[in-house]
């Protein structure tokens, strides 16, 4: 697609099938956390030594609330959720009879939402998708915009898997002035870690311009229980 530039393929090339990221390690504290349940997990800053965020896993694991639901009201057409954990996403769209996919790194989260009975895959999503170019929506939420600490790079991978005109929806860091990219890993209050990942933090005025960069449009930001999001449009031409 033309709106993709030659970094942005570069960066997508360097990225796929890569044995790092969060969740990828599946003996590590976010596959045990999902499994064991009541674990406490932590993203650890591994250069500066310290601790950045608490990691929802209870949220993952949960039933979509009400604003999560109404993400799916935002956008057309079928839903691709890239880090979708254990599924709740993909199972409130097929709830109300929308189709949807997942893909995450994570075995254990994955496993966890076959066992469901929802249609999720178990790989990288900067490796080959089903549909690719077809989704009428592509969710990037609980902070997944970090993955692979570059988010232009990801931003126009998620504008490539949508079809034209149509929706990325991301869920921003709530400082919206932060912008970081950082070597990270998993800590949980058993002090087990995972292998390190490059992650991101990015706030929605950084994500402004990331989205320029891959092509995308902004057509809204708003605000929802503690939580920002914000809405992109892919453009509808080569």
């Amino acid at each position: 697609m033309s709106h993709l530039n030659s970094a942005a393929m570069t960066g997508m090339d360097a990225l796929s099938s890569s044995a790092g990221g969060f969740g990828a390690d599946s003996d590590g504290p976010y596959d045990l956390a999902l499994l064991e349940g009541g674990r406490h997990l932590y993203l650890y800053d591994v250069v500066a030594s310290t601790r950045v965020d608490v990691v929802p896993v209870w949220r993952f694991g949960s039933t979509a609330d009400r604003h999560e639901r109404a993400l799916l009201e935002r956008g057309t057409g079928p839903l691709l959720d890239l880090g979708c954990g254990p599924g709740r996403m993909v199972k409130a769209s097929m709830t109300i009879g929308r189709p949807a996919l997942g893909v995450d790194l994570s075995r254990a989260a994955c496993e966890l939402a076959v066992a469901q009975g929802l249609p999720v895959l178990h790989r990288s999503l900067f490796d080959p998708l089903p549909g690719e170019g077809r989704w009428g929506t592509v969710l990037l939420i609980d902070g997944n915009i970090g993955i692979g600490g570059d988010p232009a790079v990801l931003l126009a991978r998620a504008a490539a898997l949508a079809e034209p005109g149509g929706t990325v929806i991301v869920e921003a860091h709530t400082d919206a002035t932060t912008d970081t990219s950082i070597t990270a890993m998993l800590l949980d209050d058993l002090g087990r870690r995972s292998t390190s990942f490059r992650w991101a933090r990015v706030g929605s005025y950084a994500l402004r311009g990331h989205a320029r960069r891959a092509g995308l449009r902004l057509t809204r930001e708003w605000s929802a229980d503690g939580r920002f999001f914000c809405e992109y449009a892919v453009p509808t031409t080569e």
